[in-house]
C-alpha cells in the first residue's frame, strides 16, 4: 500500500470510528431477564474464551476484562501486552484511551453540581456561555449551512443527553461537522502524526475560543427534538469548570471524584511517571494493526487544549471499575461517601426531553441519562457507554454487576468485540444462574 492510499484508508477508518459507539450492539438481550444470584469469584469461561481468541490470533495486542459484583473486588481476565512491541503485559494498572467512556464521568460531575444547586438541569447553556444565546439551526445540514433561528435555548439537559442539536467534527458526514472541523472545533486527540482528514485541520483552541467558534456554526436540529451524537459533553465540561469556579474539568474531577474515589490512574494528560503503563493505540488497515499512538511519543503526553469532557480521559481498568463500583454503591465506595446518592440517581435516570426523537439512532429502544445510555425493557438497570478505541464499561443496577473491557484499536466496528463481549457475559451469567455456587 503506498503512502497516499494508506493515509486515505486511515482517514476513512478513523472518521468512522472516532466517538461512534454503536451502542445498539450492547443491547441484544445478552443479560437474561430471569437470573439467580451469581456469586463473586465465579468463573467467566465465555469471556475468557473471547479474550483468548482475539489476543491469540494477534488481532489485538492485549485485552483485559474487569467483572465485579456490588462492592466486591473485581475479577480481571487479562491476556497479551500493552503493545505488540511492548514487553509489559497488560493489566489492571495499564492505561487506556477511554474516548467516549469519558462522557459518563462528565455526566456524573454535572449531576453533582446539579445536586448542589450550582447547575440547573433545565438551565440555559447561555447562562454560562452567552455566545449560545442566539443560535441558528441548519435547514438541511446534509446539504448546506443555510440556517434559521432556533425556537428555544440549549439547556444543560440537552448537553447531557445529546439533544442539544450541536454537531460533532469527528462523527457523521454533514456540512455542520465539516465546518466545525474547518474551524478547529474538534474535541478529540488521536496522534501526534498528521492523519489526513482526521487531525490535519487547525489546532483545537482553548476553552473560551472553542465555545466562541462552536457558537458560530448552525445546529443540526432544534434543541430538545432529536438525539444526535454530539460534542455536548465537551461543551458541558467547560460549563462544569465555570459553574464550580475552577480552572478546568480536570481540576474538578481530580479534587471531587478521582482523588476521593482512589482513582489515581485517571488523567487528561499522562504524567511522565505513568508513561510506561500507557498502551499503544492502533488503526486497523485491512485487518492489520498499525500503531498511531505509542507511549513515549503519545499525544497524551502533552497538555490538551482543555480537558475534553466527551473524549479526553485516559484511565486504567482498575480505576474505571472503581467508577462503576461507585455507581452501584449509590455514591458510596469502600464504606465512604464520595458522591451524594441523589446525584447518582440523577445521572443514571432517564433525562431525555419528552419530545426527543430517537428513531433510527443506535440508542433507539432505550433511554438516555447523564452522558450514558439508560437501558429500557429487558435492559432496565443497565447504564454506561463505550469508546472509539474498543473500550466499554457498564453497571447493571438491577443485578449489581460491573462489566468493562479494555483494548486499543480503531475504528471499533472493524472487529465485532463490542457485540460479542455482552453476549459472552450473558452466556456466563446464564450458566451461573442455572448452577449457583
Amino acid at each position: 500500500m503506498n503512502d497516499l492510499r494508506q493515509a486515505d484508508v486511515t482517514r476513512r477508518a478513523l472518521l468512522r470510528g472516532m466517538g461512534a459507539v454503536g451502542a445498539g450492539a450492547l443491547f441484544s438481550g445478552a443479560l437474561p431477564g430471569r437470573l439467580l444470584a451469581a456469586q463473586p469469584g465465579a468463573a467467566w469461561p465465555n469471556v475468557t474464551s473471547l479474550i483468548d481468541r482475539y489476543v491469540g490470533a494477534r488481532k489485538v495486542a492485549g485485552m483485559i476484562a474487569a467483572l465485579g459484583w456490588q462492592q466486591a473486588a473485581p475479577q480481571y481476565i487479562a491476556r497479551g501486552r500493552e503493545g505488540f512491541d511492548d514487553r509489559d503485559p497488560g493489566g489492571p494498572g495499564s492505561l487506556y484511551r477511554c474516548y467516549s467512556m469519558t462522557k459518563p464521568v462528565t455526566g456524573l460531575a454535572a449531576a453533582m453540581l446539579i445536586d448542589e444547586g450550582k447547575l440547573g438541569l433545565d438551565q440555559p447553556l447561555a447562562d454560562f456561555a452567552p455566545e449560545f444565546a442566539k443560535m441558528q439551526v441548519a435547514i438541511d445540514p446534509a446539504k448546506s449551512l443555510a440556517a434559521q433561528p432556533t425556537d428555544r435555548l440549549i439547556t444543560i439537559r440537552h448537553l447531557l443527553t445529546h439533544t442539544s442539536g450541536l454537531g460533532y467534527a469527528v462523527v457523521g458526514r454533514n456540512k455542520v461537522g465539516d465546518e466545525l472541523k474547518r474551524l478547529g472545533v474538534n474535541p478529540g486527540l488521536v496522534s501526534r502524526r498528521r492523519l489526513p482528514g482526521v487531525n490535519d485541520g487547525p489546532p483545537t483552541p482553548g476553552p473560551d475560543e472553542f465555545l466562541r467558534r462552536a457558537a458560530l456554526v448552525p445546529l443540526v436540529a432544534q434543541p430538545g427534538t432529536k438525539w444526535r451524537y454530539s460534542m455536548g459533553l465537551d461543551v458541558l465540561g467547560i460549563v462544569i469548570a465555570r459553574a464550580a469556579g475552577v480552572s478546568g474539568l480536570d481540576v474538578f474531577l481530580r479534587e471531587r471524584l478521582f482523588g476521593p474515589a482512589g482513582m489515581n490512574s485517571s488523567f487528561f494528560q499522562v504524567p511522565g511517571s505513568a508513561n510506561p503503563r500507557l498502551t499503544t493505540n492502533y488503526v486497523l488497515l485491512s485487518g492489520i494493526p498499525v500503531p498511531i499512538d505509542r507511549p513515549g511519543s503519545s499525544i497524551y503526553d502533552q497538555p490538551p487544549p482543555f480537558a475534553f469532557g466527551g473524549s479526553g480521559l485516559v484511565s486504567s481498568p482498575a480505576d474505571y471499575d472503581r467508577f462503576l463500583m461507585l455507581i452501584l454503591g449509590g455514591g458510596m465506595l469502600g464504606g465512604k461517601r464520595i458522591v451524594n446518592e441523589a446525584a447518582v440517581r440523577l445521572a443514571t435516570s432517564d433525562l431525555l426531553p419528552p419530545e426527543a426523537d430517537l428513531t433510527g439512532t443506535f440508542v433507539a429502544g432505550n433511554r438516555f441519562g447523564a452522558g450514558a445510555v439508560v437501558g429500557a425493557g429487558k435492559d432496565t438497570g443497565l447504564w454506561g457507554w463505550s469508546g472509539a478505541a474498543g473500550t466499554v464499561g457498564f453497571a447493571h443496577t438491577g443485578l449489581g454487576l460491573r462489566t468493562s473491557l479494555f483494548v486499543q484499536y480503531m475504528p471499533q466496528e472493524q472487529l465485532p468485540i463490542l457485540k460479542e463481549f455482552p453476549q459472552a457475559v450473558g452466556a456466563d451469567l446464564t450458566a451461573m444462574g442455572h448452577n449457583p455456587k
